[in-house]
């Protein structure tokens, strides 16, 4: 096969590829029907969004070893002298496609915490024990009521960092003028200083597919 498809235009710097953004915008329409399905009471839908959350994270996760150069933890992760020089030195220092240093940890948190909020929803159990999650019957009862609690304040957490992914994105458009949405959209920034990113053959998104789906449909079998 060949290389990810750009959708580019002349003149415009690619930064993401679309299995990043399609998983990103996904991982937003997850997280809101999961919230709307959770306050209504309608457990089918909340079964249905934390199924998909998983098969996306478990691609997510698959593709930040694989994928295109700005899509991988390698690129973006790093210690805590990296994040230090940056926020120190000059933050115009950096030009590769992708996440900055600080902004790479904070999807790395993101990651864990919605992986953390899925992979518990798995064995929670509602207090008539009519809901419960595919793998309850594994843990006692007692101790799945207590990963509700948990499964609750986790989601709160992930609201908070939310929250500051929002004003982060707000920052960086008043101040900096900076649309960091529409270059999520497009996968694409007109900016000549930027190194672009260096896309993988398209049949590597098969793997990933693959996997997730195996997962996904061994946990809900």
């Amino acid at each position: 096969m060949n290389d990810i498809p750009s959708d580019s235009n002349d003149g415009a710097i690619r930064i993401w590829d679309w299995p990043v953004r399609l998983t990103h915008w996904l991982f937003v329409l997850c997280i809101a029907v999961s919230w709307w399905s959770a306050e209504e009471h309608q457990m089918e839908w909340h079964r249905y969004s934390g199924y998909t959350l998983l098969g996306l994270l478990i691609f997510r996760i698959y593709w930040g070893f694989t994928g295109s150069s700005s899509a991988r933890f390698s690129h973006f992760l790093r210690g805590p002298s990296g994040v230090i020089a940056y926020l120190r030195e000059s933050r115009e220092a950096h030009r590769d496609a992708g996440h900055n240093p600080l902004g790479g940890w904070s999807v790395a948190i993101m990651l864990v915490l919605m992986l953390s909020q899925v992979s518990i929803g798995l064995f929670v159990s509602d207090v008539d024990g009519i809901e419960s999650g595919p793998l309850s019957h594994l843990v006692s009862f007692e101790t799945s009521r207590t990963l509700a609690d948990i499964h609750e304040v986790v989601f709160n957490v992930i609201l908070a960092f939310i929250g500051l992914h929002i004003a982060a994105i707000l920052f960086y458009l008043l101040a900096k003028r900076d649309n960091l949405i529409v270059a999520m959209l497009t996968g694409q920034r007109r900016d000549a200083r930027i190194r672009p990113m260096r896309p993988v053959p398209a049949w590597r998104i098969l793997p990933g597919i693959v996997l997730a789906t195996g997962v996904v449909w061994w946990v809900a079998a």
